[in-house]
């Protein structure tokens, strides 16, 4: 038998933290580490310096004086007399919200242009081709200035819906579409948990049995999938999936009296309902259609890094066209797609930014420019804002890799 020892003078010694190929990858992080924080205490001291020579100290106190101006749009009340912090949760909630939304449009057409574009129809793709061009060579500010001008130039006013024979009229008596904005009927509960005064409550109630409708589904099919391999045969989930997901949040509905209440027009504008502001609907339009070029990009090149041995084989099987792409080709494709679907998920939240340009009141509207303007914590409110962008980032990408590691190709 043949024992491994340390070679001839294997002591230790200092020149092995650089000669040593077992200690220098370490050496070189710790020393990397080191000078990263003295850099940055000699950033902080030289802060710190600047601020006690000009007679100031970093302080968050402001957060809790009035804010003292209106915000046109928000998801949880809020007024003039509101606190700073209640301004930037306001801004916060709207950053998230047309966040949510946009990455949900521009992954839809996003999809749909990057499978046309393979499309066998010579129209179509070259239609497909010009979108993807156009859109991702122009910067998303001039389309957002663009749209949101096509919005107040083209939509009527809400006077035009008042007299007997107005100029337009709503749609089906329900929605309302303006130049400030489109108005749609809001839900509402009349026996709600604790009231009026906890409507987040009732609305949680709701997401709380969704989430439970999830879960349920998955375990349907998880089930069906163990029967498909026992015996072969896959149960029929469809009409089981669609009831769980309907019947619970629908009786839910029931319980706590879902209403509806409808816009009317009042004085010079339109109350009651919901207001999907034009400002909303600018920025959402334009970061979806920004956006869905590239995504339309990282599609078409995951479905060409699929080999066309599947779609031939899937084709062999008798499956049509639109079957081959949704349960063979796309399957595969998002090992591809998702890595740079993140990536733009992460480019749609931070180009949220710019909906300063068109009066939407997102948290760098509120935050970083009229509580930054009017109390002058410039560096307070930079840093809460970095911040933020740094934490919702972080959670954007971590999620999507949770989803990346469960569709990527498991190697034994």
């Amino acid at each position: 038998m043949t024992i491994l020892t340390d070679p001839p003078g294997g002591s230790f010694r200092v020149s092995m933290l650089l000669n040593d190929t077992r200690y220098r990858s370490m050496t070189l992080q710790v020393i990397a580490a080191l000078l990263l924080a003295l850099a940055l205490a000699y950033l902080y001291g030289n802060l710190a310096s600047n601020l006690r020579e000009a007679g100031l100290k970093i302080s968050f106190e402001f957060l809790s004086s009035p804010a003292g101006y209106d915000i046109n749009q928000t998801l949880i009340d809020y007024n003039s007399q509101s606190s700073n912090v209640r301004a930037a949760v306001v801004g916060v909630l709207n950053t998230l919200l047309v966040a949510f939304l946009a990455c949900i449009t521009a992954t839809v057409f996003g999809v749909i242009a990057g499978v046309l574009r393979l499309s066998n129809n010579w129209l179509v793709r070259k239609l497909m081709s010009v979108y993807v061009e156009v859109f991702r060579n122009i910067p998303v500010l001039i389309w957002i200035i663009i749209i949101f001008t096509i919005m107040t130039a083209v939509m009527p006013s809400p006077s035009a819906f008042r007299g007997d024979d107005p100029a337009s009229t709503m749609l089906f008596d329900l929605f309302a579409f303006t130049n400030r904005g489109v108005y749609v009927p809001g839900p509402y509960f009349t026996r709600g948990i604790g009231g009026e005064e906890s409507a987040a409550l009732n609305w949680l109630l709701v997401i709380a049995v969704l989430v439970g409708s999830y879960f349920a589904t998955r375990a349907v099919t998880t089930r069906a999938n163990d029967t498909q391999a026992k015996t072969g045969i896959r149960p029929k989930t469809f009409w089981l999936n669609l009831g769980i997901w309907i019947l619970p949040v629908c009786a839910v509905c029931l319980i706590m009296g879902l209403s509806w209440d409808v816009p009317e027009l009042r004085g010079f504008n339109f109350g009651g309902g919901l207001k999907i502001g034009g400002p909303l609907i600018a920025l959402w339009f334009a970061l979806s259609i920004y956006t869905g070029a590239f995504i339309a990009e990282n599609v078409r090149a995951g479905i060409q890094a699929i080999t066309k041995g599947q779609t031939e084989a899937a084709s062999a099987l008798g499956l049509r066209p639109g079957r081959v792409m949704s349960l063979v080709v796309l399957p595969q494709a998002l090992r591809v797609i998702i890595p740079p679907l993140i990536s733009q998920y992460l480019n749609i939240t931070k180009n949220s930014s710019l909906a300063i340009a068109v009066g939407y009141a997102d948290i760098t509207a509120t935050l970083g420019g009229i509580t930054l303007n009017q109390t002058g914590r410039a560096i307070e409110c930079v840093l809460l804002l970095m911040l933020f962008y740094l934490v919702i980032s972080l959670l954007i990408s971590a999620g999507m890799n949770v989803y990346n590691n469960a569709v990527r190709l498991k190697e034994r």
